[in-house]
């Protein structure tokens, strides 16, 4: 507010509720979980953020960031409820926000996808995902967008559990990073253009799509 009046800015006028979206990416919160496969959600988020100058604040439920782009309005949110937990947040924000469920974007990581690939779809099932199944269940409704990015499934029998919840190499974490900033300008065409062009533009396959479990 500080800054505005030193700068002889009006205040910014706020969005109508067609205009705001809640992007959650979805990871557990914790030191030990901060690299993880599981946490995609969260580093996507973080790669949007800082390449927008934007800061995440602890809040009710999560951290939250807030980015404006052509009158739209995204608020960012890194649930702290826990995977397993994510629609306590989502609702929690939606109402708080006055957000309808068709501006509600979910981000979550996904085993049946090659690492560093981006599907995005406007609903369906939750494909084994607890943090999107609890989320549906919270809403009562899979109608809402929701981005997958792959983390590979290069782990043996039983092992599923140990694999998504282990730290990414640096390479890997670069490859996050780039899917996060793609992702964004995927988002902001979802906002403006609408859902269809948006899922073109994610759902074409990028060249570190070309790679497997362990891109170079």
């Amino acid at each position: 507010m500080l800054q505005r009046k030193q700068n002889n800015l009006p205040p910014e006028e706020p969005a109508a509720p067609d205009m705001r979206f809640l992007v959650t990416g979805l990871g557990n919160i914790g030191e030990e979980y901060r690299s993880t496969r599981h946490n995609v959600g969260f580093m996507t988020l973080d790669a949007w953020a800082q390449a927008s100058n934007a800061v995440f604040s602890t809040a009710r439920y999560g951290d939250t960031a807030e980015i404006r782009f052509k009158g739209r309005v995204f608020t960012l949110l890194k649930p702290s409820t826990y995977m397993n937990l994510s629609g306590n947040a989502v609702r929690y924000w939606m109402g708080k926000l006055g957000i309808p469920m068709e501006n509600l974007i979910v981000i979550s990581d996904d085993l049946n996808l090659p690492f560093g690939t981006i599907r995005m779809r406007t609903g369906g099932s939750a494909g084994g995902h607890n943090g999107l199944q609890n989320i549906t269940d919270i809403l009562g409704s899979d109608h809402y967008a929701r981005i997958r990015v792959g983390i590979g499934n290069d782990f043996s029998k039983g092992q599923q559990i140990d694999y998504v919840l282990s730290p990414m190499t640096e390479s890997e974490l670069g490859t996050i990073r780039e899917a996060g900033l793609h992702i964004a300008e995927g988002i902001k065409m979802f906002s403006t253009v609408g859902p269809q062009k948006a899922m073109s533009f994610l759902n074409t396959p990028r060249k570190t799509e070309n790679q497997t479990n362990n891109p170079v």
